[in-house]
């Protein structure tokens, strides 16, 4: 993934001190097709998103993990277990991968079938007169040379 910074030094080597790709190259310690790439282009940040994430070993136990997540879900908050403890028991019943692919595929799950928590904003706008705020703590003043409360 290239960043900003490291396009900009790209950039300025090449555009300014006129320097060949060859020789960028060997200060960056970056390929020549990373250097055509920015050089070419006018983006300033190239990221990888891949299209298709695999899933090698949990495809044979996702409906055993969605199973187990979705009875875990229904439970009360309390009760729920973590995600470390439903990896236990897929393992226990002989899953044999890692644990962060079971993480993965949860937090793909959760946000397909839309998470508990739910981003929210309540607006606190009120029409005149509808709030109050009182300050009820006592205060002594002294007016006219005569201490109140």
């Amino acid at each position: 993934m290239l960043v900003v910074k490291p396009i900009a030094k790209i950039r300025r080597l090449s555009l300014v001190q006129r320097k060949s790709i060859k020789q960028i190259c060997r200060e960056l310690k970056v390929s020549r097709e990373v250097v055509r790439k920015v050089l070419r282009s006018g983006q300033t940040e190239f990221r990888y998103v891949r299209k298709h994430q695999p899933l090698p070993r949990v495809g044979a136990w996702r409906d055993e993990l969605e199973r187990l997540l979705a009875t875990n879900a229904t439970k009360p908050s309390r009760e729920q277990l973590t995600l470390i403890r439903i990896f236990e028991q897929l393992r226990d019943l002989g899953y044999d991968g890692s644990y962060s692919s079971v993480w993965g595929h949860t937090r793909a799950f959760e946000e397909e079938r839309g998470s508990a928590a739910a981003d929210a904003y309540v607006p606190l706008i009120f029409a005149p007169g509808e709030a109050y705020q009182f300050d009820w703590s006592h205060e002594i003043v002294v007016l006219n040379g005569v201490t109140r409360r």
